[in-house]
């Protein structure tokens, strides 16, 4: 029988895998490093606090509307430990954002992410200050797809997700993508199962009207409604096989003042058809405030065509 002859263990040299390992971490801390000056906490709310991202030097933060919802007194925490007292420009909660004015200058944005090059699987970090320190979580890009409604009818450019955690009060913080650049603004009021991102896109088109004009406008029918598919002999006429059944209707409305009765089915407004609320909502954009257009409404088994003058939501 041959001698065991037995094996010899050779020292182990680092890895390939480990040292890029390595460098990776290192890069992901240099970017969360960056990134936390422009990161502030947003006290305005008993007990739980949000955070902010630095919208301009002068100033200006972003955060989310529900953050600021029942606004008194707001402070900001900034990264070097001072507290500054802020005041809100405005805010458009059909797209959850808010916009806040410090007593402070000098202050650090982010530089923004070309959108264009975001792709799912992509990593990314979000960045957000709770408390009186900046706090980070690493994911990746879980969805990335086009423009959409939210249930209030704010439009947002690009519908964005991310697998990251949103502990509580990261909300409103910053999504950044490995070179420290702004993908956009989380918030937790559009989804229960994921964290919705509003990318830079929207950030900048609803921030631009928030500086100035105080809001965002948005159209104002005066109705309660609910989607019901219209009955099959009224389909022809009706030229649509959905609408929405006026549950309620504001005394003091616009559709009310146009003749519309409660348990009217609203099927198309200015010729688009309406299928759930979410269409009408889209359909109330600012351009559509004080124009008349047709409201094709069914009534007791007819189909009217009926003038209405969008109002303006207060």
């Amino acid at each position: 029988m041959a001698p065991f002859r037995g094996f010899y263990l050779q020292p182990r040299k680092e890895s390939a895998m480990s040292t890029d390992l390595q460098s990776l971490s290192q890069s992901l801390a240099a970017v969360v490093e960056r990134t936390a000056p422009s990161i502030v906490r947003v006290e305005a709310r008993r007990r739980r606090g949000a955070t902010g991202i630095v919208w301009s030097a002068d100033g200006l933060i972003v955060t989310t509307s529900h953050a600021v919802e029942h606004e008194g007194h707001i402070a900001i925490g900034l990264a070097d430990g001072r507290t500054v007292s802020a005041e809100l420009v405005g805010r458009d909660s059909s797209t959850d954002l808010a916009l806040l004015k410090a007593d402070v200058s000098g202050l650090t944005p982010l530089p923004p992410a070309p959108l264009d090059e975001v792709k799912v699987g992509h990593l990314v970090v979000t960045v957000a200050r709770p408390g009186r320190t900046a706090r980070a979580t690493l994911g990746m890009v879980s969805t990335h797809g086009e423009g959409w409604r939210t249930h209030a009818g704010g439009r947002v450019d690009r519908y964005l997700e991310t697998d990251a955690d949103l502990p509580p009060g990261f909300s409103g913080g910053a999504l950044v993508d490995t070179q420290g650049r702004l993908v956009g603004l989380l918030t937790a009021a559009f989804s229960r199962t994921a964290a919705v991102v509003i990318p830079g896109d929207t950030l900048t088109r609803v921030a631009t009207t928030l500086r100035e004009h105080g809001g965002v406008r948005r159209g104002y029918l005066g109705v309660g409604a609910y989607p019901v598919r219209v009955p099959p002999s009224l389909v022809d006429r009706a030229g649509t096989e959905a609408g929405l059944i006026f549950l309620s209707v504001d005394p003091d409305g616009p559709a009310h003042k146009a003749g519309l009765l409660l348990g009217d089915v609203l099927v198309s407004l200015g010729g688009q058809p309406l299928h759930r609320v979410e269409d009408l909502l889209g359909y109330l954009g600012d351009e559509k405030v004080g124009t008349t257009v047709q409201a094709r409404v069914l009534r007791a088994g007819e189909v009217r065509e009926v003038p209405i003058t969008i109002g303006k939501r207060s």
